[in-house]
């Protein structure tokens, strides 16, 4: 087996000591302002034992469906509680919950989420067809990054809609996870022969922010000397937005222009001094395809200076087009998205990342290497980790952890499917329809194409028309939607789908003429613009192009694998819940998965319905006023978070608050996360007993008053502790002027128990992935959406091209994902799980995570040492853990026996291992969720 480290998180935490003073010489009582709810007016919850039972029972006598969510999906048996509870020495939940959360915590709202009682599974998929059959899905020709795709059926349903590939976990221990690494590096490979670039990741979340990755790249590679970053005007609106948000939080000046033009060169010459880098589009956002010799220009006086030359492209377009490396790009991204899989409203898609050789231990991402095992077989690996947030915290490369695995491994067997061949033909397709169509309005029509190149997009200035009235004509006579540039010019992109049928709607559209299109003799792709380096040659490209084959192939992958189908996967610090096959069908429904995030705000009635209700329930559950789902990982969420606050406070004139306090004992990306947002960390110490040290954070609460802008806080602790004093934490940053932002990672045990807003909190990021039952795919799709308190609501981000459900103040910052919505068409997921539990039952996932995790620790507790087990905490003794507890396999070192041994054994039986070595080495946290 690999002697690899198993999720090994290189923490700070190790350094572990006791605080000289546990508590604060003189305790402040809370101040009222910290509840959002008052506690004397709010209903409170019924967690009561009896109650679970009618939860998870239902009431059959009254012709009720039957198909009830709870019982299938919240774990055990009433019966077994209560074995479970003796089990623990608790009599009843009440008594149990009221051991485990402190009475200054627990607040039991009622939550306010309808239906209370919850939607049958029966009942919600009717719901969902109900609110589905309000998206009109037209014929998009919308573009800018979103395009129509045919996914092959046996991708479909063997990949995509096969559990044993989306509700496994992130690749970090490389004996349980063989398959999906031979696909993630297959999708390596596809994006490096396409790119000409030697070192792809395994995907980013999406162009916008791949491109914001890119930028950061060459300022931190010009050590912050060189702080001006160039980006072509020719590119997506969206992804010029992100990149403004982030220049912002790091100092950097970006300067939008035609790159090029003879301007925009003299421009470049004349900032070498303070040029890190510059971003081009190829082909650009209007459809033109630069000269090589022009963007040979441009690379050589970035590169002249020093600076790195970033490409965002197309993979479907690099099948054909010389590659962004024959020009001297440093860097190529984009979106893999038209590789299959679906436009879903925004996402999710994976971002695509690829880079020299000399830039691959600076690139951001999950990098799948090929290793050996100690028998010296071919094995495969996550490599150069030590570049990542896990690892080197504030100074990663990136915040990034979930990215988008699923997506990636749909994106690579479409690759495998259809091989070289099969890719170059449907390319060959678009260009052809394209061109087919620009002949046919430059020959019978006034309108004038203003690119003179293109691969699959038009921008058409029109004649006698203005862009609203054609528009309004192409959706009512033809359902047809375009992209609206400005009132004289639109934009259309072709892709994969379009038959002669539509090319002949365009046509008609265009001319006024209905006529056959002749489709026989499609014009050819031009000689000079064609790369001829062979590519995706490897065998695995151009072996399982049957169907038959092809499902082999996947099935053979799966089998080396671990997930949720055929076994639990116990990580600390990181929820698996089950992923209800009723919450997962609607994603692949066409009203779901074919909708362009741009298309009228009329025709996404339904997504919007579903995005408002969803933003609401989790505003309910936080306690909070507002939501955003536009972050498409905790990670960004945490970004989002914090550069929610940096608005808020600089829009206070508090421009100085730069500092946020972080426990040592917190994820990597918490500390990442402020340093991306350009904020400085300070840590803060825990004691031994794993609460945070109120002394200690008190000394730097004071140091930093006049700075201070935030702490972040994970609740329940990474410990897997409820800490009483986290009030007393809250006010402390209070007083000093700074907000409290909450890590929602651990929010499995918050959820109708407590919640952020109770808590005093001013900000909190959820994940949906996590909490909410979207599954992990392997290492992503990932949603972070932050609740915010009502005086952060303003500062949420909004979007350039389309319109989101937070009003567009001007004090609202830069978006932070290239879709308004991020990744939309998961969302349904974590609607359907919150509607089916209903407000009354939704206690009951996170009763159920606490009573499985300390029925799992009292099992255990006997034979191995359990962390802070039986410690002081304030002035009585642990007995329970929250969610999660962690073994400390330190004192087996005597032996010759360590965590890894344990973890690898664990493999053997065909287990997944807890999480090790985080967030203290020589451990193994472990959880039993709620499923």
């Amino acid at each position: 087996m690999l002697r690899s480290r198993l999720l090994f998180r290189n923490s700070r935490s190790s350094l572990l000591r006791v605080s000289p003073n546990s508590l604060l010489a003189s305790k402040k009582t809370v101040s009222p302002f910290l509840y959002r709810f008052n506690s004397t007016t709010a209903k409170v919850a019924d967690i009561s034992s009896s109650n679970y039972k009618t939860a998870y029972y239902g009431n059959p006598s009254n012709l009720s469906d039957l198909d009830t969510f709870a019982r299938r999906h919240l774990g055990p048996s009433p019966e077994n509680v209560e074995k479970m509870l003796a089990q623990v020495g608790a009599k009843d939940i009440d008594s149990f919950i009221g051991g485990v959360v402190p009475d200054n915590v627990l607040v039991k709202r009622k939550l306010n989420i309808e239906p209370l009682d919850g939607y049958s599974e029966s009942g919600m998929l009717k719901r969902l067809k109900e609110i589905a059959s309000k998206n009109k899905v037209l014929k998009s020709y919308i573009g800018k990054g979103y395009y129509g795709t045919i996914l092959p059926g046996v991708i479909q349903r063997n990949l995509l809609e096969n559990p044993a590939w989306y509700t496994s976990y992130t690749p970090y221990q490389p004996e349980v996870s063989q398959g999906r690494l031979e696909s993630l590096l297959n999708y390596q490979t596809v994006v490096s022969d396409l790119t000409g670039l030697p070192v792809a990741n395994s995907s980013l979340l999406d162009e916008g922010t791949a491109a914001a990755e890119a930028m950061i790249m060459a300022f931190t590679g010009a050590r912050g000397k060189k702080s001006k970053f160039f980006v072509d005007k020719n590119t997506h609106e969206q992804t010029i937005g992100v990149l403004q948000g982030r220049a912002k939080t790091q100092g950097i000046e970006l300067i939008i222009t035609d790159l090029q033009s003879a301007e925009g060169i003299a421009q470049l010459k004349d900032n070498q001094g303070e040029l890190c880098g510059a971003l081009l589009s190829y082909p650009g956002t209007d459809g033109s395809i630069g000269s090589i010799m022009k963007l040979t220009e441009v690379a050589d006086i970035i590169h002249k200076n020093k600076g790195l030359f970033a490409v965002a492209s197309d993979l479907l377009a690099l099948t054909l087009l010389h590659p962004p490396s024959a020009f001297g790009a440093d860097i190529v991204l984009g979106s893999s998205q038209r590789f299959g899989v679906p436009m879903g409203f925004g996402g999710p898609h994976a971002a695509f990342f690829a880079v020299t050789q000399k830039l691959q231990r600076k690139m951001p991402g999950r990098l799948v290497g090929v290793s050996k095992d100690r028998l010296g077989n071919q094995a495969l690996r996550l490599a150069l980790q030590t570049r990542e947030q896990h690892i080197k915290r504030e100074k990663a490369t990136s915040n990034i952890c979930t990215a988008q695995a699923l997506l990636a491994n749909i994106v690579a067997n479409y690759a495998v499917y259809h091989g070289i061949d099969g890719l170059r033909n449907i390319s060959r397709k678009v260009f052809g329809s394209t061109s087919l169509l620009a002949g046919e309005i430059l020959a019978n029509s006034q309108h004038e194409i203003l690119n003179k190149t293109w691969f699959d997009t038009l921008s058409v200035k029109l004649s006698g028309v203005t862009s609203d009235s054609f528009s309004e004509k192409a959706v009512s006579q033809f359902g047809i939607n375009v992209f609206k540039v400005n009132e004289s010019t639109v934009q259309l992109s072709l892709d994969e789908t379009v038959t002669k049928e539509d090319l002949s709607a365009l046509v008609e559209i265009f001319t006024g003429e209905k006529k056959e299109i002749n489709t026989n003799d499609l014009p050819e792709f031009p000689e000079e613009w064609t790369r001829k380096d062979n590519i995706l040659t490897n065998p695995v490209f151009n072996k399982y192009h049957s169907e038959t084959a092809m499902l082999r192939y996947l099935y053979s992958l799966q089998q080396r694998d671990i997930s949720l189908a055929t076994s639990m996967i116990p990580l600390g610090s990181c929820t698996m819940k089950l992923n209800a096959t009723t919450e997962m069908i609607p994603i692949t429904w066409p009203e779901f998965a074919n909708l362009h995030p741009f298309a009228p705000r009329d025709q996404a009635q339904g997504y919007l319905e579903l995005i408002n209700e969803l933003e609401q329930d989790l505003a309910e559950i936080t306690g909070f006023a507002k939501t955003t789902l536009m972050p498409n990982s905790g990670a960004q969420g945490e970004y989002t978070g914090l550069s929610v606050i940096r608005q808020y406070l600089e829009h206070k004139g508090e421009t100085s608050r730069n500092i946020v306090l972080i426990p040592v004992s917190a994820h990597g990306t918490n500390p990442a996360s402020a340093a991306m947002a350009g904020l400085k960390v300070v840590p803060v110490k825990c004691l031994s007993n794993g609460n945070l040290d109120l002394a200690d954070l008190k000394l730097k609460v004071e140091k930093h008053a006049e700075n201070l802008a935030a702490i972040m806080i994970t609740y329940p602790s990474t410990y897997g502790l409820f800490e009483p004093t986290i009030r007393t934490a809250v006010e402390l940053v209070h007083t000093a002027g700074g907000q409290v932002y909450m890590d929602g990672a651990n929010m499995n045990a918050q959820v109708g128990l407590t919640s952020p807003g109770d808590l005093g909190a001013d900000v909190c990021h959820l994940n949906l992935h996590k909490t909410f039952a979207i599954p992990h795919g392997g290492g992503g799709p990932g949603v972070g959406p932050i609740c915010v308190a009502e005086h952060l609501k303003d500062f949420l981000p909004k979007h350039p091209v389309a319109e989101t459900t937070n009003a567009s103040t001007e004090t609202a910052i830069n978006p932070v994902s290239a879709a308004p919505f991020g990744s939309a068409s998961v969302l349904p997921i974590s609607y359907a799980y919150i509607k089916m539990l209903g407000g009354n039952n939704f206690p009951y996932a996170s009763v159920m995570a606490i009573l499985n995790a300390n029925y799992m620790m009292y099992r255990l507790k006997d034979s191995y040492k359990i962390m802070f087990l039986g410690s002081k905490s304030e002035s009585n003794e642990i007995q329970y853990c929250a969610h999660e507890f962690i073994i400390d396999l330190r004192p087996f070192k005597n032996v010759g026996i360590e965590a890894i041994d344990v973890a690898k054994r664990l493999q053997d039986y065909g287990f997944h291992a807890p999480t090790m070595s985080f967030p203290i080495p020589g451990t193994l946290m472990r959880r039993n969720q709620s499923r």
